[in-house]
Order: C-alpha cells, then sequence, then structure tokens
C-alpha cells in the first residue's frame, strides 16, 4: 500500500496531493493527479521509481506537459516531474551536457552561444529534452538523435548509459519507451554564431507563422506518414475548422488540434477520430497518433493507438 509518509522520507523535493495537471500541459487539459512529486537528485529519483513498482503503484513522467492528452479524469498513481531539478547543460571538451529536465529552447540557446551548429530546428518545439529524445523529435529535416553520442535512462530501477545506436532512434520514436531520461550527450560541428542565431530566427518565424501558437496546444497530433503529410491529407479532406466542443482543427496548420479555450479531453478525442476516420475512408491511409494519451481506460487506448 502506498505510504505518502514513505514518499516524504525519498523525495526532498516537492510533494502534491490531488494536483491539477491541465494548468501543466500546454494542451491546458486534464484532471487531477494523485501524487505529484518532484525529486531533487537522480538517487530519489530511482528510490521513488523502485518505491512504486515494489508497491504496484503506476507512475508517469511529466516535463513541461507537451505532446500528451490528459484525460478529463487525471491521473492514477503519481506524476514525477523532472523540470525543476534536472535541467542542468554543460559544455565539456567538446561535448556537450543536457539534463532531461532543460527546456529545448534553452538547450538551443545555449548551442547557440557556444558556436555549436545542429541543434537550430528545435527551436519552437515546446517541451523538455527527456520527452524530446524518447520520441525523437525534429523538424526541418533534422532530428535531435542526429548528434547525440549517448542517453544516460533510469530503467526498472538502474541508470543504464546507451549509445546512440543502442537507444534505437527512428522517425519520431526510439527503443526509450518505459525509460525515464536523464541527461544526454552531444557532440556538435562548430559554426558562426551569427549565422546560428540567423538560422534559429529564421525557423522560429516560419515555425510561428505557419503553427497556432497563440492557442493551447499539444503540438503535432499525428505522425506523417511515408511519403506524405498529414497535414496536407487532413486538409485535402476538407477537416480545417472541424470542432467539438472547445477542440478545433487548426485552420492554419490541419495537423494541429487547438483548445479554443473551454476544450475537455473527451472532446479531442472527438476531434481525433472523426480526423481520422475521414482520412481514412478518403485517402485509405490510417493515421498514427504522435501525441501519448494519459490516463485514458484500457479500451480508449486500444482505440485511439491503433
Amino acid at each position: 500500500m502506498l505510504s505518502l509518509e514513505h514518499i516524504r522520507q525519498l523525495c526532498s523535493g516537492g510533494i502534491h496531493i490531488s494536483e491539477p495537471l491541465a494548468p501543466m500541459t500546454s494542451f491546458r487539459i486534464g484532471g487531477p493527479v494523485d501524487i505529484y512529486v518532484e525529486p531533487a537528485t537522480t538517487d530519489e529519483l530511482a528510490q521513488l521509481v523502485r518505491y512504486f513498482r515494489s508497491v504496484d503503484v503506476a507512475y508517469v513522467v511529466l516535463g513541461n506537459g507537451s505532446n500528451i492528452l490528459i484525460s478529463d479524469e487525471g491521473l492514477r498513481g503519481v506524476a514525477i516531474n523532472i523540470e525543476k531539478h534536472f535541467s542542468d547543460v554543460a559544455l565539456e571538451e567538446g561535448v556537450v551536457n543536457a539534463g532531461a529536465g532543460v527546456r529545448l529552447s534553452k538547450f538551443v540557446d545555449f548551442c547557440v552561444r557556444h558556436h555549436l551548429a545542429g541543434s537550430e530546428m528545435l527551436a519552437g518545439i515546446p517541451g523538455t529534452l527527456g520527452g524530446a529524445v524518447i520520441m525523437n523529435a525534429g523538424a526541418y529535416g533534422g532530428e535531435i538523435s542526429d548528434h547525440m553520442l549517448d542517453v544516460t535512462v533510469l530503467r526498472d530501477g538502474d541508470v543504464k548509459t546507451l549509445t546512440n545506436e543502442q537507444a534505437g532512434f527512428r522517425y519520431r520514436g526510439s527503443d526509450l519507451r518505459g525509460d525515464i531520461v536523464l541527461s544526454a550527450r552531444f557532440r556538435f560541428p562548430e559554426g558562426d554564431e551569427e549565422q546560428l542565431k540567423a538560422r534559429r530566427k529564421e525557423l522560429l518565424l516560419k515555425r510561428n507563422a505557419a503553427q497556432p501558437v497563440n492557442w493551447p496546444n499539444a503540438g503535432s497530433i499525428f505522425k506523417n506518414p511515408e511519403g506524405t503529410h498529414a497535414a496536407r491529407l487532413i486538409e485535402e479532406c476538407g477537416l480545417k475548422g472541424y470542432r467539438s466542443g472547445g477542440a478545433q482543427v487548426s485552420d492554419l496548420h490541419a495537423n494541429f488540434i487547438i483548445n479554443t479555450g473551454s476544450a475537455t479531453a473527451a472532446d479531442v478525442l472527438a476531434v481525433i477520430a472523426h480526423v481520422r476516420r475521414a482520412v481514412l475512408e478518403q485517402t485509405g491511409i490510417a493515421l498514427e497518433l504522435e501525441i501519448l494519451l494519459l490516463g485514458f481506460s484500457d479500451e480508449v487506448l486500444a482505440l485511439f493507438m491503433n
């Protein structure tokens, strides 16, 4: 049985009960979690994970809550936040060592300031490095794994360091599902700082012009099918602006669903279901979700994650 007192013994960081999660996600959607913890060290994190596993309590790891949709009922179990205490980034002998909780914007800024080229395409992508590594985030022809040397993870309660090849990176995925990313190391080629700043600005302006950055959203909803783009398929099916409750397919970018102010997780799922069904019927292509669904029943997961 889960003991709050034991959690307090293991965690010197913040501990909150029935913590609302909507404000902690980029979608601004989702119910509360039973227990919310902010471990201060890798050792605390490892001890907490071992404890939760020993008492068979579910747990999830949150960065800044992008690329996810949390159910309206919230999460049973524990949410572990790593953004607060795992956000250091340093350069030593040409190698960038970044904590899983560092925001991608800070990571890109650090690389640009140190004349390192290859991270600029991540500018403007919401989220933290840990989540970006697990999903192999990328844009404009590049991926976060392109210059990665290795990644350190917590796997089954033990700390392990995996090479780039061992991590099994692929398009919007890796073999790290189920692991907790602690940090990653990168070696970037040298670049001119002014040129890197200009490239970062160019990509930010391009992203801001093409994506609904002024509305709460979770980023791209669907993965791009091979040989085409999800946004193109959705737009060609006449689905821009389609709405259910407070959730709407963006008029600016069809692969984004925006929260117009009152959206629930149920609203978002209704839009996703309609879009997938319409695209399949009109094109024969089954769209695959890029976002993660948290706190939903097995029936819902089976319906939407296949």
